[in-house]
């Protein structure tokens, strides 16, 4: 027995490949029909070659547990594309562009003039008590005016069909490598879709990344110095950390590697002696980068690192204090943000969102709980957030505590019911929630990678989609329908 789209329903739900009638979307009807001419052995065998193929390249993600520490596990990965129309990704991708640039502008403006805080487009109280403002950046001008060099801003779209903007992450964005991994499996599984389907190549993002990093160098010459810096193998996304750097051609290197020399230039230790290092791409949070000016007993960083950004002799990506933006209670201004320094509106809306510093909002977000969902302001992988639809009552009791003592650690959103695709379960296909991280660079010039990186619960009914906790990945393609 094949693949029978008329059973997979579609009832009160957006899905990203078949319509509520049963029909496929246009940009996905070849797929469709190519998946439902294979038999199930031959499913069976895609599906295996799938699990090989990411043994063998060594895509793992690396999980915590109290029980058993730091485990490395396979990909979790769904041989079934995710489909956006060529069309509509231009109209997203033209929204994401805004959006960084108002975020750019943002930070640039929180470590300077400080003109939204007077102006009142944002409190200034909110700054004030971030926990990602940095006063020892206030004042400094990274090259271009651009902190948030790569920026991964989380889209999902609700059972209407609309596309929201989740959250931007603008601290040490992950998951591009997947995006990347997940292509190259595909094309070793299915060689002739991308000969007969009009497929958006993802594969240039490494030399858009080093391009990206390079044009940020201090110094001027064809080539300049780029090494990743990662805070070591147990680091949850090492994974990427290595392989990006290995698909730029970049050093991969750990703080211990680096040192600060008397001149301020940051050396990287060789067998050939000290080499001097232009740009670090950084994956080492704020606080962890210089013990001499932040966490002093960080092994992790380097000693001077701050000091030789300061004096505009080693470029950092993305720039130290880019968080303060990260924040999600400032999320919830960006539109505002937009507004206010483009003079334009906003492309991509964000998810409606209650800010529990608001004695009102606060009010409400308390009383109703159980329909929404509460997100601390600076978490990430899905912690500490609560479900109202599926906690309990000592759940929802819990977090109006933690509301009522700390309400500028607070949102809350409502519930949306996100869009679903096809995804294989056995030898049928089931729907499951996704979302989606595309990820923007900021530089000499802005890009957009093609897509994304398409997270799905797949777990029934979760929507749920870190890999942390038991979420899955697809492969995104953009398809231009009229090719």
């Amino acid at each position: 027995m094949a693949i029978r789209w008329g059973s997979y329903k579609v009832k009160g739900i957006h899905d990203e490949l078949i319509r509520a009638t049963g029909r496929s979307r246009p940009a996905a009807r070849e797929l469709c029909q190519y998946l439902s001419a294979l038999r199930d052995e031959e499913i069976a065998e895609y599906k295996a070659a799938a699990e090989l193929a990411i043994r063998v390249m060594g895509i793992t993600f690396r999980v915590y547990t109290e029980a058993e520490g730091s485990i490395d596990r396979a990909w979790p990965f769904d041989i079934i594309p995710r489909i956006i129309a060529h069309d509509e990704w231009r109209r997203i991708e033209a929204g994401l562009r805004q959006r960084v640039r108002a975020l750019n502008l943002f930070i640039d403006d929180v470590y300077h003039g400080q003109r939204a805080l007077k102006d009142r487009i944002v409190p200034a109280e909110l700054i004030a008590d971030s926990k990602n403002f940095r006063p020892q950046c206030v004042g400094i001008d990274p090259p271009r005016g651009v902190w948030a060099h790569i920026c991964g801003s989380d889209l999902v779209r609700d059972s209407d069909g609309t596309v929201y903007v989740l959250e931007d992450n603008l601290r040490v964005p992950s998951g591009v490598s997947y995006m990347l991994e997940n292509r190259a499996v595909m094309k070793r599984v299915f060689p002739e879709l991308f000969q007969s389907h009009s497929i958006q190549p993802v594969d240039d993002y490494p030399s858009q990344l080093y391009d990206m990093l390079a044009s940020l160098s201090p110094r001027p010459g064809p080539r300049p110095e780029v090494v990743v810096l990662t805070p070591g193998v147990f680091n949850s996304a090492y994974f990427e950390h290595s392989y990006l750097a290995q698909q730029m051609g970049a050093e991969l290197v750990e703080g211990g590697d680096l040192v600060v020399g008397d001149d301020d230039c940051v050396y990287m230790r060789t067998v050939a002696g000290p080499a001097r290092v232009d740009v670090i791409y950084r994956r080492i949070d704020d606080l962890f980068l210089d013990p001499e000016v932040f966490q002093s007993d960080s092994l992790l960083g380097v000693p001077g690192l701050m000091r030789a950004w300061k004096g505009g002799k080693v470029a950092l990506a993305n720039a130290p204090g880019a968080g303060v933006a990260d924040d999600k209670v400032i999320y919830s201004y960006v539109p505002d943000l937009i507004r206010y320094y483009l003079a334009e509106e906003p492309l991509l809306p964000n998810v409606p969102t209650y800010r529990c510093v608001n004695r009102a909002e606060r009010d409400h977000v308390i009383a109703n709980l159980e329909h929404l969902v509460v997100k601390p302001a600076n978490e990430s992988g899905g912690y500490g957030m609560l479900i109202g639809p599926q906690s309990t009552a000592e759940e929802r009791e819990r977090f109006a505590r933690l509301i009522r003592r700390d309400p500028r650690n607070y949102i809350a959103q409502p519930h949306l019911t996100l869009s679903t695709t096809p995804t294989l379960v056995g030898n049928r296909v089931e729907p499951r929630h996704v979302d989606l991280r595309p990820f923007i660079l900021s530089g000499e010039q802005t890009y957009v990678t093609t897509g994304g990186l398409t997270r799905v619960a797949l777990r029934k009914g979760s929507s749920v989609v870190n890999s942390s906790q038991g979420g899955g990945s697809k492969d995104t393609w953009i398809v231009d329908a009229e090719a």
